[in-house]
């Protein structure tokens, strides 16, 4: 593995690629992924696998932005359906079998997750029944794999830096990841949202965010003008993570179909990253997983 992660402060990680370029002709891969619903039915395992052995075949990072579990089983959870729980969570200690579960199957991946985000989901149980499910996962996680993955907050931001092919300067690319709010838009898909994050998020390259099942990429270009006051213009990407839960089916019923919701397009985004000898920079592009 080519990379590792450590935390700055509070609410900001690094992930250093620490390859020593040689050239120009390199490229690095991360995996932006979310709405994962593991332990929900409906969440598509097989497919959530086939990514995260490609993101192994490519040396890839993986950074999570949240609703890893789904964790709407509860004895008190006015959403709970029989129907939406697996046979291995229908015990009475339902809030600790769902991340002991997990933990055997994300074990095999545990070295290429980076940060995982809290979603919404995990949020609502740890308030209504103080208890961290996505901390005790990530806990056990790296205790029984002995991986590095990092617990990351409902939003926070990750520095993405590269070494240079001279060996010694680094160039960093500021990644904002946000779990997400609303409910987005059956026109819009949320799109709208990025001009209104733009204003105070200034300072990312990427902006990342989920929640509303849907899957888009989009550059937003910037006029900008350094210190010694030359004008330049750069993109701030912006990206909305699928969710890897299919609910439409057939469209046959079900909440999702009886609400008039369409089919919904899953998984994430891959970020590939290559450095341009001419100008000195790191080039990125946003690949749709399939």
């Amino acid at each position: 593995m080519s990379w590792e992660t450590r935390r700055i402060s509070d609410n900001v990680h690094e992930i250093l690629f620490s390859d020593n370029y040689k050239t120009g002709n390199w490229e690095q891969w991360v995996l932006l992924s979310g709405d994962r619903h593991w332990d929900n039915p409906k969440s598509d395992w097989k497919l959530q696998k086939k990514h995260l052995n490609e993101a192994r075949e490519k040396g890839a990072a993986v950074i999570d932005v949240g609703d890893f579990f789904c964790l709407m089983q509860g004895k008190y959870d006015k959403r709970a359906s029989k129907s939406d729980i697996r046979p291995e969570h229908q015990v009475n200690d339902y809030f600790d079998a769902v991340p002991d579960t997990a933990v055997e199957f994300f074990r095999e991946y545990a070295d290429l997750f980076g940060v995982i985000g809290y979603g919404n989901h995990e949020m609502s149980i740890k308030r209504h029944h103080e208890t961290d499910v996505l901390g005790r996962f990530i806990y056990r996680l790296n205790k029984e794999s002995g991986s590095n993955v990092h617990l990351g907050g409902y939003g926070g931001d990750v520095k993405i830096r590269f070494q240079l092919p001279n060996g010694s300067s680094k160039r960093v690319k500021t990644l904002k990841y946000y779990h997400g709010s609303g409910g987005g838009g059956p026109v819009t898909k949320g799109i709208i949202g990025t001009n209104r994050r733009a204003v105070y998020m200034p300072d990312a390259d990427i902006v990342v965010t989920g929640h509303i099942h849907e899957k888009w990429a989009i550059n937003l270009t910037r006029e900008r003008i350094t210190k010694q006051g030359r004008i330049y213009l750069d993109d701030q990407v912006h990206i909305c993570v699928g969710p890897y839960k299919e609910e439409y089916n057939s469209g046959k019923s079900g909440w999702h179909v009886e609400r008039g919701a369409p089919p919904k397009p899953l998984g994430g985004f891959w970020l590939r990253f290559t450095y341009d000898l001419e100008t000195e920079s790191i080039k990125v592009q946003t690949v749709s997983t399939i």
